[in-house]
């Protein structure tokens, strides 16, 4: 359970989070004084602190000082006014992890938030447990003890607590993540913050004023200044995933932070210095990306200072059904399901299926035979059919939107009692749209990508998350690119 802590002396604020945010998702504590709130912290170490700007007893700028060195890694999201903006631009330069304005938007209020909860769990649930200790099923963890996964362990053993810069690469799907969790954990930037970054999902427009910030004015809707991660991470761990999608222009303002910890803000002049650890993730071939001139070669080697690879489920044996036991225990919580075993037909079926989503779909797949399944034992006809072979995905693909049969998928997923209707439905629209542009360009992604409107990062990334094929036809079940 989450641990919020809002620290405002008005009283409709601290009724508002209590209203909003209720156990058991998440325990709200409130303070009306810094002082209170500060004995609260010291005491509890929240997840999330809200803070207000003026605080009868101390200004919220002095209370976040405070705060951050109490524990760094509690997320400080910032309440302001919006003739106090200066104010909260100074607190994101102290550390704070967003700022809100008054009067409160509940729908913004709570997508801060739950942004917000989810970075306070990579910091502070293990992402490798103690060999000792249950594994927490309700929590990502890596789990698996394959001799492949036990030379990742002792990569990670060995760089953890070396403040270099580290390259994570495997297939998509395989917990990238995870082990970028578990290098902060373990290093000795434990008790500072760490932020993750998905480079493929923000336009490329966009990132580099993520990651660096801009002025006001510095391009049109830069209405005002803004922190870039790397000044608001300062002491901490960034985790860039998906780089190989980045621009040539943010490579080369990446290339110099990592050689001199140094930027200029989006339309700025100003030197800043910076102390970030740098982790990388891709599950791109950036050797090839170098050789097409798509990355630059100097950036690679000052990523690959050390490199760790993840092998991909399909070649980690035996912990395939430990991966099963993991998240069976986790998905019957969460949907209130009693499945206790696999048959020993259905789990052929998965041990024989390639898994080209490798971790991440192998999740999809459970929960839904969950939600298909009656009984303590999951049977072979409660699994997905691609996974079984009664409906092969290539050929569903090639159907026209009509065959698709949109109208009939929502019917049997709504007969089949299904707890992901909105997911589920854009995921199967996602596909149909992305495999008939490409039909149509004959497998050119940066035409796709014109067509479709979005960033040619942001396809590849679709193309590889929904394991479409680009060959001489474009099909589905298999990773393409």
């Amino acid at each position: 359970m989450a641990t919020l802590l809002v620290v405002d002396d008005e009283a409709s604020i601290l009724l508002a989070f209590r209203k909003a945010f209720r156990e058991p998702e998440v325990a709200v504590l409130t303070a009306e004084t810094a002082a209170e709130g500060l004995a609260i912290a010291r005491e509890k170490h929240p997840d999330v602190i809200v803070l207000d700007v003026h605080l009868p007893d101390m200004l919220g700028l002095e209370m976040l000082r405070r705060l951050r060195q109490l524990d760094a890694r509690s997320l400080v999201v910032f309440i302001t006014g919006r003739g106090t903006t200066d104010t909260a631009i100074e607190a994101m330069k102290l550390g704070a992890y967003e700022y809100l304005l008054k009067p409160l938007e509940l729908s913004a209020l709570r997508q801060t938030m739950e942004r917000a909860f989810a970075i306070a769990r990579l910091m502070h649930v293990p992402a490798v447990p103690n060999a000792d200790a249950a594994v927490d099923d309700l929590s990502d963890a890596i789990v698996g003890v394959c001799p492949a996964m036990q030379d990742v362990y002792k990569a990670i053993g060995r760089v953890a607590a070396q403040d270099v810069t580290v390259l994570i690469t495997g297939e998509s799907g395989t917990g990238k993540e995870l082990v970028a969790r578990a290098l902060y954990q373990h290093s000795r930037r434990a008790k500072g913050p760490f932020l993750p970054i998905n480079c493929a999902a923000i336009p490329e427009q966009l990132l580099e004023s993520e990651l660096f910030g801009h002025e006001k004015g510095a391009f049109t809707g830069a209405d005002r200044k803004r922190i870039g991660k790397f000044e608001q991470c300062n002491g901490g761990t960034l985790f860039l995933d998906e780089v190989g999608t980045m621009s040539p222009l943010t490579q080369s303002k990446l290339l110099r932070v990592l050689q001199e910890q140094t930027f200029e803000r989006l339309g700025g002049n100003e030197t800043l210095r910076t102390d970030v650890r740098v982790l990388a993730a891709t599950n791109a071939n950036l050797e090839s990306a170098v050789s097409a001139g798509r990355f630059r070669l100097d950036l690679f080697y000052r990523l690959r200072v050390f490199t760790i690879h993840l092998p991909p489920l399909r070649e980690r044996g035996d912990d395939l059904k430990l991966l099963i036991a993991h998240y069976l225990r986790r998905f019957n919580r969460e949907l209130g399901k009693e499945v206790r075993d696999v048959s020993p037909e259905a789990l052929a079926l998965l041990r024989s299926y390639p898994w080209p989503g490798n971790i991440r779909e192998l999740q999809s797949v459970l929960k839904q035979a969950l939600l298909q399944a009656s009984g303590p034992v999951l049977l072979p006809d409660f699994l997905p059919p691609n996974t079984t072979g009664r409906l092969p995905a290539p050929q569903e693909l090639k159907k026209t939107p009509n065959e698709m049969g949109i109208e009939a998928f929502v019917e049997s997923r709504l007969a089949a009692g299904t707890q992901e209707l909105y997911a589920e439905t854009l995921e199967r629209l996602d596909r149909l749209l992305v495999t008939r542009v490409l039909r149509q360009t004959e497998g050119n992604q940066l035409q796709a990508a014109k067509i479709l409107g979005i960033t040619r990062g942001s396809l590849r990334t679709k193309i590889r998350d929904l394991g479409i094929r680009i060959d001489r036809t474009i099909g589905g079940g298999a990773e393409g690119e």
